[in-house]
């Protein structure tokens, strides 16, 4: 499969907080809340919900062609993209705006608060899908990831008019989003992304129940966190693939990137679904056990040893040839 990953490109700065956010807030006080956390660490990382996942897919062996919006600054950040394979041709640089910036602080009890400046974020609304399919020959798939909002509209809606297959994945910005853009983003979507609290946040907004998203896209992914992914399709018993053991929990962020790289990856390579979510939740547990979203090293064999411990020799044998070469 050809898949065209869209969304925000930017650069993470990461902190972290030795105590509880819970602690430090009084209820009465919600209305007025104005707190500093001393924070004992700070990385400065790549990141932005597109490149993340288009990194993943890149290490795992496929060319997956970013869409975006990035600063003038995006020169050293697009050499490492394009060196872990990703296609970085159809990326457009603002002339006056930097790259985005996600700040994020992380408690010890994995909780985050964050903040996202836009940058030249703001002029993916200017970016026209169809060249880009031009330029490559075709798309089998266009993720519509986080992203400027206006961007996504239009990017779900070219898609929708050129015929092109799109998965939804709103995630942060459902929180920016209104209920009619959110029915634009994800009605006709091939694949639907969210975790729990989205799930439930889509729901709310735009008034359609579970049953009534499920005849509106054909594939509903939801991650659980701790508890793995669910995958519904109408008329079909849910499928639930459990998390792969970590090593250690360093930092959260990422994770379900990864998830989204290794699922596609998946896809690519014509695996059923729940070989496709064991593939998620195996990338998704490397980036766990790595502070940064695309600071983690995929060994082959190693990875192989690890999928078979988690999800058994069948499975590992149905990825082994894509991985080991």
């Amino acid at each position: 499969m050809r898949i065209a990953v869209a969304g925000s490109i930017a650069t993470d700065h990461l902190m972290t907080f030795p105590g509880r956010f819970a602690d430090q807030l009084v209820a009465e006080q919600l209305h007025t809340v104005s707190l500093s956390f001393l924070v004992d660490t700070l990385d400065i990382r790549r990141g932005g919900v597109a490149p993340n996942i288009a990194f993943g897919m890149g290490v795992l062996g496929l060319r997956p062609v970013l869409v975006g919006a990035a600063g003038a600054d995006f020169a050293e950040y697009r050499g490492w993209l394009e060196r872990n394979n990703v296609d970085c041709d159809s990326v457009h640089i603002s002339e006056t705006r930097h790259t985005a910036r996600f700040m994020c602080t992380t408690d010890e009890d994995h909780n985050q608060i964050a903040s996202f400046y836009t940058g030249a974020m703001a002029e993916a609304r200017n970016i026209e899908l169809k060249p880009v399919v031009d330029r490559v020959g075709g798309l089998d798939l266009v993720l519509i990831g986080a992203d400027d909002p206006q961007a996504m509209v239009r990017h779900t809606q070219e898609c929708r008019t050129r015929g092109y297959a799109f998965a939804a994945d709103p995630s942060q910005q459902l929180a920016r989003l209104e209920g009619d853009d959110i029915r634009d983003i994800v009605d006709g979507a091939a694949y639907l992304f969210t975790n729990e609290y989205e799930a439930a946040l889509i729901e709310s907004k735009t008034g359609w129940d579970a049953d009534e998203i499920l005849t509106r896209v054909g594939t509903r992914i939801t991650t659980l966190g701790s508890k793995g992914v669910r995958i519904d399709r109408k008329g079909e018993a849910p499928v639930v693939v459990g998390c792969a053991p970590e090593e250690a929990k360093v930092d959260p962020t990422g994770v379900g990137d990864a998830f989204r790289a290794g699922f596609l990856a998946g896809l690519s390579w014509d695996l059923e679904l729940e070989r496709s979510a064991q593939l998620g939740c195996m990338l998704a547990t490397l980036v766990i056990e790595t502070v940064g979203t695309q600071e983690y090293e995929l060994r082959p064999n190693a990875f192989l040893a690890r999928f078979e411990a988690a999800y058994g020799a069948e499975a590992a044998a149905d990825i082994r040839a894509h991985l080991v070469k």
